[in-house]
């Protein structure tokens, strides 16, 4: 019969340490008024909500779970214009004006015209999104 013999690696404590990095993003609280636009897909159902405040440097999109899996589906290219948004520098606010300006009624989702308004916190635009 072998006998193994203990592997001194297998005792060692194992050591956390924290990497810094990871791609730039808005916060995603703020209890502060934010900026917000309502996002439609092309046939003119609303899919969800893009919130903004420069104060607390945060921005987030709000899916209609309502939705359903198209309506998450179709977020995903907002919330990625929000990463590519910090990435570049630019404040909260100026993500949303830069939406509305690029925004394209023929792509699959795009920003309801007119419907930049103002809530009083970000959970303000995340309740009517998704009632109870």
């Amino acid at each position: 019969m072998t006998v193994q013999r203990p592997n001194p690696r297998l005792n060692e404590d194992l050591l956390f340490k924290a990497a810094p990095g990871g791609p730039p993003r808005y916060s995603h609280l703020s209890h502060k008024p934010v900026q917000y636009l309502t996002i439609a897909d092309r046939g003119g159902a609303v899919i969800g909500c893009v919130w903004a405040n420069d104060e607390d440097d945060a921005a987030g999109w709000v899916v209609r779970k309502a939705g359903g899996d198209e309506a998450f589906n179709k977020g995903a290219r907002w919330a990625r214009r929000l990463h590519d948004a910090k990435a570049r520098g630019i404040v909260p606010t100026a993500a949303l004006a830069e939406m509305i300006q690029e925004s394209d009624p023929t792509k699959s989702s795009h920003v309801v015209p007119g419907s930049l308004t103002e809530a009083p916190n970000a959970d303000a635009v995340r309740r009517p999104a998704n009632p109870t």
